[in-house]
């Protein structure tokens, strides 16, 4: 595995965000990792790195998708790749199989492999749009056939590609680098690892911080109209049970805004905490912003 010396500069300041990415897995099934050898290099740290992701990614509730190609494909169906690679899988089910290490849970998508790109005959593409995600980050093998170009047609589709530098790999270190050039100075960021859980946990770091100082100045306006001590009203009391009625939460509306946070009636009306409200005015207010700023 490439160390982190030896990993190509970035071209673009991308930086990867919890709430806006997601994790592709690609291809960890046991037929491509075969040519590794059982419990040999790069195997061994490829694992390592993408189960550590896995786990993380799942905790901070970042969307994992798995690609997988099936076995028992037909001719037509694997088309030109039959020019270059044969039956590919044929009918070793077994081989189809993702690696158990890595084996997909409930709520984890597994979308059909079909070409090179994981994009090419799935809904990838339409389903981040829909889950608000615009950043995908991409582990597994190869990394300068599948993950490459997976990582130049995410870009094509508007998606920030990361390409996992130590969480992917290849036939050989040679085809290993040439990918992450590539892809560093084309399409997307290259980072290893560690960096990438580092910047994940500074992210949610900051975004704990800002939901609950949004929360104390959330608790001490609904404390203020209602003529009682802030540390009375609890992060999940309900706030309507406690006597907030809708005037009151008019009045909220315009504090808050003067406080230079998005508030709405339609934001505030759908929760009923200071916790929710917290985290609706905090996303209301981040949306606002990269609005302005993209303008």
């Amino acid at each position: 595995m490439p160390t982190a010396g030896q990993l190509p500069q970035p071209a673009v300041p991308w930086v990867s965000d919890p709430s806006r990415s997601a994790l592709l897995v690609h291809d960890m099934q046991k037929h491509f990792l075969r040519p590794f050898g059982a419990g040999q290099e790069p195997a061994t740290t490829l694992v390592a790195n993408v189960a550590t992701l896995i786990t993380l990614a799942r905790k901070l509730s970042i969307p994992v998708y798995y690609t997988a190609q099936l076995a028992h494909q037909q001719p037509a169906d694997r088309a030109l790749l039959n020019d270059f690679w044969g039956p590919g899988i044929g009918a070793n089910e077994d081989g189809a199989r993702i690696i158990d290490e890595l084996a997909p849970q409930p709520g984890d998508a597994v979308l059909t492999k079909w070409r090179y790109s994981a994009f090419q005959r799935s809904d990838l593409a339409e389903t981040l749009r829909a889950t608000g995600r615009d950043q995908l980050i991409i582990t597994g093998v190869y990394a300068h056939i599948g993950c490459q170009v997976s990582a130049a047609d995410a870009f094509m589709n508007d998606f920030q590609a990361f390409l996992v530098s130590d969480a992917v790999a290849d036939f050989s270190a040679a085809h290993h680098a040439q990918a992450l050039a590539w892809v560093a100075g084309r399409c997307g960021v290259v980072t290893p690892t560690e960096s990438l859980v580092a910047t994940w946990a500074q992210r949610q770091a900051l975004a704990a911080s800002a939901v609950v100082n949004v929360s104390e100045r959330v608790r001490a306006y609904v404390a203020e109209l209602m003529y009682v001590d802030a540390a009375s009203i609890g992060d999940h009391d309900d706030l309507m049970e406690l006597g907030l009625d809708s005037i009151r939460i008019m009045d909220l509306v315009e504090t808050l805004r003067a406080d230079g946070l998005a508030a709405s009636f339609e934001v505030l009306a759908g929760a009923a905490t200071v916790h929710e409200w917290a985290k609706a005015l905090e996303l209301a207010t981040s949306e606002l912003t990269t609005v302005g700023v993209n303008a």
